[in-house]
């Protein structure tokens, strides 16, 4: 598997994947007590999930002051992770426990419960579908409705498969990926797992002001209309707004 080490010995492979960088175009203030899991963009505002147990939330953001206008709390004992918007819902699941959400995006009331088999990590829609991470190189791709697994395939960088695929956004035909534990985002083909761009956000967390081994890049979410690529991380005090930057 590759993780940090051959992350970052790959940018000097000569292999055929765009690498990027990134300017900072604006930044946001952003809640220090969030564990930011998921992450994305409706009609005008942030929606985040959180983890940690007790504290786990799914919250609707006013992106100018970070504070949330709407918010339901996931039981005690679940550790939520990513949540993505399908139709008239927000679909959420859980690290370990098993179990996702169903909540109305209109007022983050709860709509349902479902079960599924193994870890949940990130979440987005692509398509008809969604697409779950899992902390393994694989992503599973369901059907909303019933969470039944359609397919999988294999993230791989290089010909080789990498772990630790994190919070999903799905951006113009491709799905974007953070890496767990590294500065990284992937932009994947979803059609063939291959990792088509490495974009590294080096250096972000120390711009926020963030500390500790948690503090760790992990977010994503991509205003369409405008074409406004936010991203964050674990307990940082902002949240950007970037532009790629010296791709090649």
């Amino acid at each position: 598997m590759i993780l940090l080490f051959a992350l970052t010995a790959a940018a000097a492979d000569p292999a055929p994947v765009e690498r990027c960088g990134y300017r900072i175009v604006r930044s946001y203030p952003h809640d220090t007590a969030s564990f930011t899991q998921g992450l994305f963009w409706d009609d005008g505002h942030l929606y985040e999930g959180t983890g940690q147990y007790g504290k786990s939330r799914v919250a609707r953001l006013d992106l100018d002051t970070g504070k949330a206008l709407a918010q339901t709390s996931l039981p005690a004992d679940q550790f939520g992770e990513g949540i993505a918007r399908w139709k008239d819902q927000i679909i959420g699941v859980t690290w370990q426990n098993g179990v996702g959400h169903r909540w109305s995006i209109k007022n983050l009331k709860p709509r349902g419960n479902f079960t599924y088999a193994g870890e949940g990590w990130g979440l987005t829609t692509v398509g008809d579908q969604l697409v779950l991470s899992d902390g393994t190189s694989e992503l599973r791709f369901l059907d909303p409705e019933t969470m039944t697994e359609k397919k999988r395939v294999t993230v791989r960088f290089g010909g080789r498969p990498i772990s630790m695929i994190n919070e999903l956004e799905a951006i113009e035909g491709q799905v974007w990926a953070n890496i767990w534990m590294t500065d990284f985002i992937v932009r994947i083909d979803p059609e063939s797992g291959d990792v088509v761009s490495l974009v590294d956000l080096s250096g972000l967390k120390a711009d926020a002001g963030a500390s500790g081994d948690d503090s760790v890049l992990n977010g994503i979410a991509w205003d369409a209309k405008k074409k406004r690529l936010f991203v964050t991380g674990k307990y940082w005090p902002k949240l950007y707004e970037i532009a790629l930057a010296d791709c090649r």
